[in-house]
C-alpha cells in the first residue's frame, strides 16, 4: 500500500483581499516526483508557499505523512520535515559553498542524518570541487545546485523545487534535469513546480496541472505526455 507522503486538501490562499488558490487538492507519495505544472501565474509558487507556511492557507488542510502541519510557523513545517527551494535561489553569498552547507545542517524530524557533507559531495561532485568557493562567485546554475544541496542537509521528507530551471542555459538545465533524476532513483520524495513541461517529461512520475488557481488535470507523466488536448490548453506558451 503507497504511502501519502504530502497531503494538500481543499486550500484557499488570499494575498490581501485577493484570492490566489481554489480548493487546491494535491497528494504526493512516497517516492514519487510529482510535477506541478502551469503557465506563469497559474499558483504554482503560492502552493508551495502555502505548504511551507509563508503564505497561511485561509481554508484547507496540509498533512505530511499523516500530520497535520497547516497552521505551523514556517520553521516548524520545516523542521517536520518540508524541504524548500524558493525560486530565487538564496544563498548566503559572502560565505563558501560548505558553510551554506553547514548552515543548513539538520537531522530529519525522525532523527534521520542521510544527507552528511560526504554524501551531499557524492551526489554534487561539482560542488565538491568548488567547496571553498563564496556562493556569491557562483553562476546561476551553480547556485541552483547549492541550493538544492543545502536543503537537503535538513534531511527532509520531501522536496520541494519551485522552478529549478528557470533563467538558466539549456545545459545547465540538463544538469539539473540530471541531478533529479539520481534523487529519484535514490527515493526521494520530490514537488517540482515547473513551466517548463518538456523539462518535467524526462524527470517526474507524476503529473498535476494547475490553472487561475485550481488543479484542472492529474496523471501519470505519461498519460500527460499522450494528452494533446490537456498540453496545448494549459501548457501551450
Amino acid at each position: 500500500m503507497t504511502q501519502a507522503m504530502l497531503e494538500v486538501k481543499g486550500i484557499d490562499v488570499f494575498y490581501g483581499a485577493s484570492q490566489i488558490l481554489f480548493g487546491v487538492d494535491l497528494t504526493v507519495e512516497k517516492g514519487q516526483t510529482m510535477a506541478l505544472l502551469g503557465r506563469n501565474g497559474a499558483g504554482k509558487s503560492t502552493t508551495f508557499k502555502a505548504i511551507a507556511g509563508i503564505a497561511p492557507p485561509r481554508r484547507g488542510e496540509i498533512n505530511l505523512a499523516g500530520v497535520t502541519v497547516s497552521g505551523r510557523k514556517p520553521y516548524r513545517i520545516a523542521r517536520a520535515g518540508i524541504g524548500y527551494v524558493p525560486e530565487d535561489r538564496q544563498v548566503f553569498p559572502e560565505h563558501s559553498i560548505e558553510d551554506n552547507l553547514v548552515i543548513g545542517t539538520k537531522k530529519g524530524p525522525n532523527g534521520e542524518d542521510y544527507w552528511t557533507l560526504e554524501r551531499v559531495y557524492e551526489a554534487f561532485p561539482i560542488l565538491a570541487g568548488m567547496r571553498h568557493r563564496m556562493a556569491g562567485r557562483l553562476s546561476g546554475g551553480e547556485q541552483q545546485m547549492l541550493t538544492i544541496a543545502r536543503t537537503l542537509m535538513g534531511n527532509p521528507e520531501i522536496l520541494l523545487l519551485d522552478e529549478p530551471s528557470e533563467g538558466l542555459a539549456p545545459i545547465i538545465v540538463q544538469a539539473i534535469g540530471d541531478l533529479i533524476r539520481r534523487l529519484r532513483d535514490m527515493g526521494a520524495t520530490i514537488l517540482l513546480a515547473e513551466q517548463n513541461m518538456h523539462f518535467c517529461l524526462g524527470i517526474a512520475t507524476h503529473a498535476t496541472v494547475v490553472d487561475k488557481g485550481q488543479i484542472v488535470y492529474r496523471d501519470t507523466i505519461e498519460g500527460l505526455r499522450a494528452n494533446d488536448a490537456i498540453k496545448q490548453r494549459y501548457l501551450a506558451i
